[in-house]
């Protein structure tokens, strides 16, 4: 990373620790918030612990970071030589946390660029990967911008779910209210555009929604050099065979991350969520 521009993002980008660590990225948690217990998210919660409360009815919400929080990453960046920090953030028509750090950097002891990049998860992750990459190299603060914002501007995000029912409960699923009243008859398959939750298609049963999300990820990736991520909730082997599938379907594959979404994302999709990202170079 260059000395002079600081990375920062929050836990829903779903970077793994190595790669946060290696390009000097801080992540900022969200929280969980399962019974009466507020817990962060990445180390004091697990997806899978979310799953497991969702499946037994427990009530699980969800809450962004404080100002406080993000005040804190931005002096931490300072004192550690920023002269200039990138804060780059999931979509702000789905979560507050992209509000909460533009206050913060308003008192902020260096400049800082609070970026809305409208994607969660890896499609959240690459932008970051980008502006990161674009600081190494001794970008400025508007390049390392400049860097985010295309990548996410030709990244997608697609993704199937067992249920609408969790997303319906956080308020989350945007355009998909047009299904509710036929939940239970279909398995829609959605995207993230514009920055909300959308319906794309619906699909009568799960093996044709798994099927279907696998020929728009081909698709869209067409024969450009792109990199993918496939997530899932509480779904390691469905995941694994879409995955393996992919590389197989896709001639311009560069890099393939397979992960569980994290708690927070968890807590609005429920378990069986099947997602990719589609992220051209």
């Amino acid at each position: 990373m260059s000395a002079h521009v600081a990375i920062v993002t929050d836990s829903t980008a779903y970077l793994p620790n190595e790669t946060l660590t290696r390009h000097h990225i801080t992540a900022v948690p969200l929280t969980v918030v399962l019974g009466d217990q507020a817990l962060e998210e990445g180390t004091e919660i697990s997806a899978r612990s979310v799953a497991v409360a969702l499946q037994r009815r427990r009530p699980v919400t969800t809450s962004r970071p404080s100002p406080e929080e993000f005040a804190a990453a931005y002096r931490a960046a300072a004192d550690a030589g920023a002269t200039g920090i990138v804060s780059l953030h999931l979509s702000a028509e789905i979560s507050g946390t992209y509000d909460a750090a533009r206050l913060a950097a308003g008192s902020a002891p260096v400049p800082v660029r609070v970026v809305d990049t409208g994607m969660v998860a890896m499609a959240l992750g690459f932008p970051v990967l980008a502006a990161a990459e674009a600081a190494e190299t001794g970008g400025t603060v508007d390049e390392a911008v400049a860097a985010a914002e295309k990548r996410a501007a030709a990244t997608s995000a697609y993704f199937y779910v067992d249920t609408l029912d969790y997303l319906r409960r956080g308020g989350r699923i945007g355009a998909a209210q047009a299904l509710l009243g036929s939940a239970l008859a279909v398995k829609p398959i959605l995207q993230l555009a514009d920055g909300r939750i959308g319906l794309l298609e619906k699909v009568r049963t799960a093996s044709k929604a798994v099927a279907r999300l696998e020929e728009i990820v081909v698709e869209r990736a067409g024969h450009a050099d792109v990199d993918i991520a496939v997530h899932h909730l509480a779904a390691p082997e469905r995941a694994e065979a879409l995955a393996e599938r992919l590389r197989h379907h896709v001639p311009g594959l560069v890099d393939l991350h397979v992960s569980e979404v994290g708690a927070v994302i968890g807590a609005h999709t429920g378990p069986g969520l099947l997602g990719a990202v589609v992220s051209p170079r």
